[in-house]
């Protein structure tokens, strides 16, 4: 999947993937994507709920090795 940007923050543990997604997100113009690289086993709780709240739609979550691709378009 294409993005536009990407964030990587793998080794790093709840709350900040989510953190750092929702200030990378601010930086983005509505519609753009956002790649968030994580390994934290809280992400894929902490990820969905976050995007859900702050109106943003999780497009793809995937496994890749020991970490999981999260796909974030900004709304």
């Amino acid at each position: 999947m294409e993005f536009d940007d990407d964030l990587d923050a793998m080794g790093l543990l709840c709350p900040l993937p989510v953190l750092k997604a929702r200030k990378r997100l601010k930086s983005l113009e509505k519609g753009q994507i956002l790649r968030l690289q994580a390994t934290d086993p809280a992400a894929v709780i902490d990820v969905p709920h976050f995007c859900a709240e702050q109106g943003h739609t999780l497009l793809a979550q995937n496994k890749a090795g020991n970490s999981t691709h999260y796909f974030i378009r900004k709304g």
